[in-house]
């Protein structure tokens, strides 16, 4: 199918969520999960109206960004190797994947403006899942605002949640990130506004959208998947 097809019949979902849980549509971004299609069908994506792309490895976002250039707002979703924040910190717009100190210090140290960040957090504690345990969090948070990084904002927090259909597993997975932005926000650090939750992707969004996320995170139920 067309993504602009697959887009209306998400946006639908979105609408139809939002009302049940009397939440605004506006507050949802839509992120195009581009890693497992072509340059074509990411531009594809933009000409259908999808403003955020996200890519999960530096020689996927820097192949596509040879051709779209800053069209797109990029998002790196993925792990970020420490090594590799040089080759993409000066074409991202967001990282959803800081989750230890040598990260945020090379990002500090190769931005030339500041970069809103996610921190990552491992919810569901899966072994194949990266990121900060919950209750490493609030620790690294302030751990954080001593380091006095002026380059990183903590716009939010990520998850990936559990491949499965059963839905409490997937729900509270979601209310516990949500719970844990309380926690940051309760800090009042002005660089960490923690006003974002990106959680949430093709199987799981409704979900996820019902217990609060505001970006999502869609490849295969919008722009397919061809390799």
């Amino acid at each position: 199918m067309k993504v602009i097809d697959n887009l209306a019949s998400i946006q639908y979902k979105i609408t139809e969520t939002c009302s049940k849980c009397g939440r605004d549509p506006k507050e949802i971004t839509i992120i195009a999960v581009t890693k497992y299609v072509s340059v074509e069908r990411a531009k594809e994506a933009l000409e259908a109206g999808i403003l955020h792309l996200g890519e999960n490895r530096d020689d996927g976002l820097l192949h596509k960004y040879e051709v779209l250039g800053d069209r797109p707002i990029w998002h790196f979703i993925g792990s970020l190797q420490t090594r590799k924040v040089k080759n993409i910190i000066d074409k991202v717009d967001y990282i959803h994947s800081l989750d230890r100190l040598s990260l945020a210090k090379e990002i500090q140290k190769r931005a030339d403006k500041p970069i809103k960040c996610f921190l990552q957090v491992n919810v569901s504690g899966e072994e194949s899942k990266h990121g900060l345990a919950p209750d490493e969090l609030i620790p690294f948070v302030k751990e954080l605002h001593e380091a006095n990084y002026d380059k990183i904002i903590v716009q939010g927090l990520m998850t990936m949640a559990p491949f499965t259909k059963d839905e409490e597993v997937l729900r509270s997975c979601f209310k516990g990130l949500k719970k844990l932005q309380g926690h940051i926000q309760d800090l009042g650090f002005s660089n960490m506004p923690c006003s974002e939750l990106s959680m949430g992707m093709s199987n799981d969004y409704p979900i996820a959208i019902e217990e609060g996320a505001t970006m999502i995170r869609i490849g295969t139920a919008l722009v397919g998947e061809e390799s």
